[in-house]
């Protein structure tokens, strides 16, 4: 199918005809205006329906096993002192969300199309490969996750357990019959089933009720003064702001059948920016408990009593991951807590895999214009994820879980300004942009973070290669 009308006429559009490039090639074809979006001047509701689910699925990148193993670690770790981390995390992830989705509704391509077409040609692979890094540290946090939570579920030995997370294409082949609604009214069920768990902790439960007065004030109080901060703040950035969902992103929008005059693209602009903005701050919400919930179970403590009277030890070089089931322990009970923390795991696992693969698609066919179908994919992907879990969990034995974790975050941090940069690049352009390029806020608040991203990159450049090589041998 050509959709080089597509193309030009929303590139038209945006004032930038001369310069846009037809191409032959659609973001996610499978799903492609598939969505259909009523007119521009229909109900607020009648929109919202139609235009809600884009976010939602990207939102399932920042509720992964790395989300889960960061936020654990700094809480266990380092109690409250890294909540402004998560919360500045999230704030950076919903500019920078918004901006991606701006780019493909305005121009009609997604962030890997544009630095195809409007690059030089060099570029092509070094900006696929390092997409291709990103995802596959991605896809090694969900192996990882599915892995502890088979583990848990079944008492499957952990090696073992990573093999066979690599039988969810499976699942993948399923759930991508059923079309991109279906997919996302899936992952909501579970984002809403683990925020209800920590909801009730957090505010109803007393023996897990946190202190709010020193949660504010850790919110406002940012620092670094204990050792370690600075790995783990970017491990978290990189689980936040995590670099192939500003491709995914771009192409998702796509997904519904977007119009091409001003109105339209007016409305469209609106209503994904609400969804980014309610989708992300949910996650935030789900994150910060995590984190909260590890700080009061686990911060100061080298053991606690759950119910029944078994006594878990644990110590500062715990794998927070493996015992993270302990936070909903309060409520549920151990045994309930167990099963409910590993389905939740990996459900959390394989939601974030169909975002993975997604995210896989697009870059690959962006970049490069190769397509293959999309199981073939998975199973490059999971394999090459497999291999260091393998290796890692061979070498060290169980206790390097939340290492390999955390690891795999930083990686993703370190490939951020590869993605935002460009993203930046494009959309603050009125070349690329015409009328609809980034006004003020989004134009201050998306530099400053990718800057500031990248400051810390280089900064922790040091701990984050000396973590990495401690995680590979062991100590």
């Amino acid at each position: 199918m050509n959709t080089g009308g597509l193309g030009d006429s929303r590139a038209s559009a945006a004032g930038s005809t001369a310069d846009a490039q037809p191409t032959n090639h659609l973001s996610l074809e499978g799903v492609h205006s598939s969505v259909e979006v009523p007119h521009h001047e229909a109900g607020f509701w009648e929109q919202w329906r139609a235009f809600v689910g884009p976010a939602i699925l990207v939102s399932v990148g920042y509720m992964d096993p790395g989300n889960w193993g960061t936020d654990l670690q700094g809480g266990a770790q380092f109690k409250y002192g890294l909540l402004w981390v998560v919360g500045l995390a999230s704030l950076m992830a919903i500019f920078m969300q918004v901006i991606s989705a701006r780019l493909g509704v305005v121009t009609g391509k997604d962030l890997a199309q544009c630095c195809r077409d409007w690059y030089p040609t060099w570029t092509r692979w070094p900006n696929w490969l390092l997409s291709e890094v990103a995802i596959g540290a991605c896809d090694l946090a969900e192996v990882l996750g599915s892995a502890v939570a088979l583990n848990l579920l079944f008492h499957i030995p952990l090696l073992w357990a990573v093999i066979i997370t690599g039988l969810d294409v499976l699942l993948l082949l399923a759930l991508q019959r059923f079309g991109m609604r279906t997919i996302e009214a899936i992952v909501l069920l579970l984002i809403a089933t683990i925020g209800v768990c920590y909801f009730i902790e957090i505010f109803i439960l007393p023996q897990t009720q946190p202190s709010f007065l020193e949660m504010g004030q850790a919110l406002i109080t940012p620092h670094f003064r204990q050792a370690g901060m600075l790995y783990v703040a970017i491990g978290i950035i990189g689980a936040t702001v995590m670099p192939h969902n500003l491709y995914l992103h771009s192409a998702l929008v796509q997904s519904r059948k977007l119009q091409k005059d001003e109105p339209s693209i007016r409305s469209a602009l609106r209503f994904n920016t609400i969804d980014s903005i309610v989708a992300l701050t949910v996650a935030f919400f789900v994150n910060a408990a995590i984190l909260v919930l590890a700080a009061m179970v686990f911060f100061g403590k080298q053991s606690i009593m759950v119910p029944g009277g078994r006594v878990v030890t644990f110590g500062p070089d715990n794998d927070w991951i493996r015992v993270a089931y302990l936070t909903l322990a309060p409520l549920l009970g151990t045994a309930v807590a167990s099963t409910l923390f590993a389905v939740a795991l990996l459900a959390s696992g394989q939601s974030s895999t169909i975002t993975g693969t997604l995210a896989g698609q697009v870059v690959m066919e962006g970049f490069m214009h190769w397509r293959i179908k999309p199981w073939v994919r998975r199973l490059i992907t999971r394999s090459l994820a497999i291999l260091p879990a393998v290796f890692i969990i061979g070498l060290r034995g169980d206790s390097s879980v939340t290492d390999l974790l955390t690891l795999s975050q930083v990686v993703l941090a370190l490939q951020l300004p590869f993605a935002m940069f460009p993203l930046l690049h494009f959309t603050s352009s009125h070349k690329r942009m015409g009328a609809w390029k980034n006004g003020r806020l989004l134009l201050v608040a998306g530099w400053a973070s990718a800057i500031l991203i990248t400051a810390m990159d280089i900064y922790g450049l040091p701990d984050s290669l000396k973590a990495a090589w401690q995680v590979i041998v062991g100590g």
